[in-house]
């Protein structure tokens, strides 16, 4: 790596506060992200769903990102990351308000519709935002920039596990339970489930209320807020032109390839930690714990890749992590009980830079190509919505259970993980080749 690279800031004072409104964003997302995911167990069990009707809340809130990335790109380049960014505000706040009416009408698919819809905001701002922070400063501490930025994405990761866990989980009452491990709800008469269903969503409801009243006083603030534009990647470009030009790069679409195994072995690991620590007794509120340790895992080891940065290549790390990995998900899967909890939780660790390194990775030196770059990265998330839907199916093989039938002598909830552990193997051969070949500068 060049030297002189420590000797450039990764952020100039004269973009200081604009850096730092950006970034919030990142927070913001990360909240919606990890409120979301103990969702999927807690809508399973206030609707009497089975895993993998349950799973369609991750398809529904990653699908928009799939769904509204590339109209992003076409809107920003036609605009500015400003309005892009105002934009995403907006539709965010849309959809998390929608959850008042979903609650009030009871309907699964209302609710998912709220997430798709909040998820169309999510897109435009990861879309916008993530180049927007790769163009604030010299392109040779662009990964390190983008790193930093990211880490702030676990901090509200964080705060919404703590809202799921003490505001959400704890207050529903489908989630209590007999002596003998069956839940209450499931006990009741119709007339009685009603009852508790109604709290129940309004309990789920609230909190995203709350939410969409935050984003859009965010809205207001950065639409005050003079932003600085970069001429060169917020030039106005021909959108066949660059899209020819990104998939001629083997780097940028190996890169995309990888995001979207990231995403989905993200989701699956942060998802069904829930269902894994279930299946040998610890209920869903305590289970919150380790997915609030997972996260403060993934934030130290966010903070410790980006110095690590300085002085490794950003390919060679990426392997590093990705082999660490791959080895934490095959103890997850051998090894059932606490055990192997505690190597999923530690999973996180070496999950943590692969997302942003990637990212920067397959966008540097793309230059005014990056907006479109930047669209099927995010795209890329789509991988998010379909792989945990294959994990549920894996679920449902034996019963609506997670240990209900062995696979290969361990639990199909252990190993439902092999997904998690191809994809990790699919990041650290990427890693490989940018390291081994793009870095060369052999074709790429």
């Amino acid at each position: 790596m060049n030297t002189n690279q420590s000797k450039v800031p990764v952020v100039a004072k004269s973009v200081l506060l604009p850096f730092i409104l950006i970034t919030s964003l990142f927070a913001l997302w990360g909240f919606a992200n990890d409120i979301t995911n103990p969702m999927v167990s807690a809508f399973k069990k206030v609707l009497e769903l089975d895993n993998f009707q349950a799973s369609l809340v991750q398809l529904a809130f990653y699908g928009g990102y799939f769904t509204m990335a590339l109209p992003a790109a076409i809107f920003v380049n036609r605009y500015s990351y400003k309005k892009g960014v105002l934009l995403g505000l907006g539709l965010y706040a849309v959809g998390a308000l929608l959850f008042y009416p979903a609650a009030a009408y009871e309907e699964f698919g209302f609710f998912l519709a709220a997430l798709y819809i909040l998820t169309f905001g999510l897109a435009f701002l990861e879309t916008t935002a993530n180049p927007y922070i790769l163009s604030m400063g010299a392109e040779k501490t662009a990964t390190q920039r983008l790193n930093l930025a990211q880490a702030f994405n676990p901090m509200g990761a964080l705060l919404g596990l703590i809202v799921a866990q003490k505001f959400i989980l704890a207050s529903l009452q489908s989630d209590d339970l007999l002596p003998d491990g069956t839940t209450v709800y499931s006990t009741l008469g119709e007339e009685a489930k009603a009852v508790v269903r109604t709290a129940d969503l309004a309990v789920i409801r609230d909190p995203y209320v709350l939410l969409g009243i935050v984003v859009i006083g965010f809205l207001v603030v950065i639409s005050l807020v003079n932003m600085p534009q970069n001429a060169h990647q917020e030039s106005k470009v021909k959108i066949g032109g660059s899209i020819k030009r990104l998939f001629k790069s083997r780097k940028f679409t190996g890169g995309v390839i990888a995001q979207a195994f990231y995403v989905g072995a993200q989701i699956m690991c942060w998802t069904y930690l829930y269902q894994y620590a279930e299946s040998f007794g610890i209920e869903n509120t305590e289970a919150v714990n380790y997915g609030i340790a997972a996260l403060v895992v993934f934030l130290i080891g966010r903070w410790v890749g980006t110095a690590l940065l300085k002085y490794v290549d950003s390919g060679k790390l990426l392997l590093f992590f990705a082999i660490g990995a791959a080895l934490a998900t095959l103890i997850t899967i051998m090894v059932p009980g606490m055990t192997g909890l505690i190597a999923l939780v530690s999973i996180s660790f070496f999950m943590s830079i692969m997302f942003p390194t990637i990212y920067g990775i397959a966008l540097e030196g793309q230059g005014e190509d990056a907006k479109f770059g930047a669209a099927f990265l995010v795209m890329a998330i789509v991988g998010g919505a379909l792989m945990p839907t294959l994990q549920g199916l894996i679920l449902d093989l034996g019963g609506a259970g997670y240990t209900d039938i062995s696979i290969l002598g361990v639990p199909e909830v252990n190993f439902s993980f092999i997904l998690p552990f191809i994809c990790f193997v699919i990041i650290g051969i990427y890693g490989r080749d940018v390291y081994k070949k793009y870095n060369l500068n052999l074709e790429g």
